[in-house]
């Protein structure tokens, strides 16, 4: 096993958000000085695009502001957990679904919501308490733009930038814990 720390972006199909955020966070990683200590990969909840390339209009807009991306989409497997370090969800329903693929409480523990690492949004990272009737002062998902225009992905890649810099000081902190 690597000692390299593990990060796994993972949206509905592995064919738009999770590779956008794939991107940005390997550029965010190259920038820092820590692309040789961070492995970055993507998946999706469900197999439909698997082996496909990421949607045209998310690489459209990837390539516009300069972040390179060579994608294949592949389907998130529960028997990843123990290779993870950290497994990123796109949105609370990919959050519920991991959480509930997690074969241990300590594996379930790794899923954390991409926009919680957002200064903007705060650390919310789990589903709000239904039960209470409590509601989150905002949605931390990232909206699915598969079925919208480009405005939608330019949308999406401003949500994931935003939450790359928190998500990259707390992946330093770790690697600096460990070390």
């Amino acid at each position: 096993m690597s000692s390299a720390y593990r990060v796994c972006f993972v949206c509905t199909g592995n064919i738009c958000r999770s590779p956008i955020a794939e991107a940005v966070f390997r550029a965010r990683l190259t920038e820092a000085g820590l692309d040789s200590r961070v492995e970055v990969d993507s998946a999706g909840t469900d197999g439909w695009h698997e082996g496909d390339g990421a949607d045209p209009r998310a690489l459209s807009v990837l390539n516009a502001r300069g972040y390179p991306s060579d994608h294949s989409a592949r389907r998130f497997r529960a028997s990843w957990f123990p290779l993870l370090d950290l497994v990123i969800a796109l949105d609370e329903g990919h959050l519920r679904e991991l959480r509930r693929l997690a074969p241990t409480p300590e594996a379930a523990a790794k899923v954390r919501l991409l926009r919680s690492y957002d200064p903007a949004v705060g650390p919310l990272d789990d589903p709000p308490d239904t039960r209470s009737g409590a509601a989150r002062p905002m949605d931390l998902g990232v909206p699915d733009p598969y079925y919208g225009g480009m405005d939608g992905f330019e949308k999406c890649l401003e949500m994931v930038e935003a939450a790359c810099d928190g998500l990259l000081a707390t992946v330093r902190d770790a690697i600096e814990e460990a070390a």
